[in-house]
């Protein structure tokens, strides 16, 4: 069957009539536009292919249908039937030549790149799997979301730059309490630690993101849940993130040694009018007068937050990961030796 019907266009075309010739300029009308030229005419059972190189940017492509200027409709690639333009054939092969090369070049850097992915990815392979619970049946992920959104075109989109291992979980229920309290294991999530119904996102329908915690759906750290169902898929699926260890922010049970190394001068932090406290069972919070440490507390990766909730009362006060506890008392008794 050569024969196609444009219903745009209301018109029919017989694709087994070529239309242009080797080393003949065509248009591209609609996308980035453009020019191409016709370096090869090929013919099958269906009609003709016309092979395409770009004049300004070498790309190659194809097409099975090139219509005349004179019945332009829509987007497509047309060529001028009354004053039809040609290169010279050395001119079309310089232009095949330097097409070829950056297809190469293209080429050369996509293995790069691939063989670069599998490289980190048995890395992480190796460091995520002694790290997985025998009884995990679900992780729950940080995803930090770009936005790539456009009004104009009233196009809503994202694209996820960074993921980050929280935790494990024995059940696949979707809980926001067990999400929060793995929001505490990494800096970029704590802020949603605290309670905040306005986090709660419940996209349970067709084309929705299932059940998360965020601010905003399309930019900023989000936490969600996945379900485990094979330990090879998900090391497949997460094995190029744990790559970066970085990336893999599980909670890490206090040892004895921990505990001995902790200055326990609660009561010399009074010096500064300070207070440690738990904050979740993920988090501590530092409050009291901290505005003359603030660097301190800054570069010790804090979060400052004004509306802390604590005992029922709103405070304002810093909050960090309770795995940082011990780098934050030893922090504060420098600032009280000072």
């Amino acid at each position: 069957m050569t024969k196609v019907h444009l219903l745009g266009a209301n018109r029919s075309y017989d694709r087994d009539i070529q239309t242009v010739s080797v080393n003949q300029i065509v248009v591209l009308e609609g996308y980035a536009g453009g020019s191409y030229v016709v370096y090869d005419v090929t013919r099958n059972q269906r009609g003709f292919t016309y092979h395409l190189v770009h004049t300004r940017n070498y790309d190659f492509n194809t097409s099975d249908l090139i219509r005349p200027l004179s019945e332009k409709f829509g987007i497509g690639i047309y060529y001028d039937s009354e004053n039809p333009t040609f290169l010279d054939p050395l001119e079309t092969a310089a232009l095949l030549t330097k097409a070829k090369k950056k297809k190469a070049e293209e080429e050369r850097k996509a293995k790069e790149e691939r063989d670069e992915h599998e490289r980190i990815s048995k890395i992480g392979a190796a460091r995520l799997h002694p790290l997985i619970p025998s009884d995990a049946k679900a992780v729950i992920i940080g995803e930090l979301r770009v936005s790539e959104c456009d009004s104009y075109t009233d196009y809503y989109d994202y694209r996820t730059e960074r993921t980050v291992i929280l935790g494990f979980s024995k059940h696949t229920r979707n809980l926001f309490a067990e999400m929060r309290k793995c929001a505490a294991n990494f800096e970029g999530t704590s802020h949603l630690a605290e309670y905040n119904a306005d986090f709660e996102h419940r996209e349970n329908y067709s084309m929705g993101d299932g059940m998360y915690l965020g601010r905003n759906k399309y930019s900023g750290w989000t936490i969600n849940k996945e379900s485990i169902y094979s330990l090879e898929k998900f090391l497949e699926r997460f094995a190029y993130t744990a790559g970066d260890e970085a990336n893999i922010c599980l909670k890490t049970p206090q040892t004895q040694t921990d505990t001995a190394e902790q200055p326990t001068a609660s009561a010399d932090l009074s010096a500064l009018n300070l207070e440690i406290v738990e904050y979740s069972e993920k988090a501590i919070a530092v409050f009291g007068d901290t505005k003359p440490i603030k660097d301190v507390l800054k570069g010790l990766n804090g979060l400052f937050r004004a509306n802390l909730t604590y005992n029922g009362e709103r405070r304002a006060g810093w909050i960090y990961s309770k795995k940082q506890e011990t780098k934050v008392r030893k922090a504060l008794a420098m600032c009280i030796r000072v």
